[in-house]
């Protein structure tokens, strides 16, 4: 381990290692950010006391060693601000198929007299029936449970 070659080598400016060390005092930021902080600072190359092995930083601030790398990594490719920001979901535009109307018809579905020959309503049942008086395009039945299950 001790003469791998390091592809992602961090080299910190003496603005990034200030800014990086006030945010790691910083007590207005989450949990999350003071740890890539510190962890960038212990990754430091330059740094009087050298660096220091990902096994052991990952010690220190109570992360994984491949979070500690993807976390150098990071720095390396798209530099400090990036590193910082979470990811954007990629399905956050998404609209919900169970909106307050169809939640509405649901309930009043289910209120209603179930079909001949059964006593009450099904999930499968609520589902197809959904689909079949074209409230939704498709809806499964697990969508209608978490749908009752949050209105109940």
């Amino acid at each position: 381990m001790a003469g791998q070659v390091r592809k992602y080598r961090v080299h910190l400016s003496s603005d990034e290692r200030k800014e990086l060390e006030g945010m790691a005092r910083a007590q207005n930021l989450s949990v999350s950010q003071v740890r890539r902080a510190r962890i960038l600072l212990l990754a430091d190359e330059d740094h009087l006391d050298g660096r220091r092995p990902d096994w052991q930083i990952a010690e220190h601030v109570d992360f994984s060693v491949k979070q500690v790398k993807r976390i150098r990594t990071k720095f390396v490719q798209e530099g400090l601000k990036p590193t910082f920001k979470r990811k954007q979901r990629t399905d956050a535009g998404i609209p919900k198929k169970m909106n307050g109307e169809v939640e509405a018809k649901l309930v009043t579905l289910c209120c209603s007299e179930p079909p001949e020959g059964r006593q009450r309503w099904s999930r499968v049942m609520l589902a197809d029936e959904l689909v079949r008086l074209k409230i939704v395009a498709y809806v499964c039945p697990e969508t209608v449970r978490r749908c009752l299950k949050k209105i109940a």
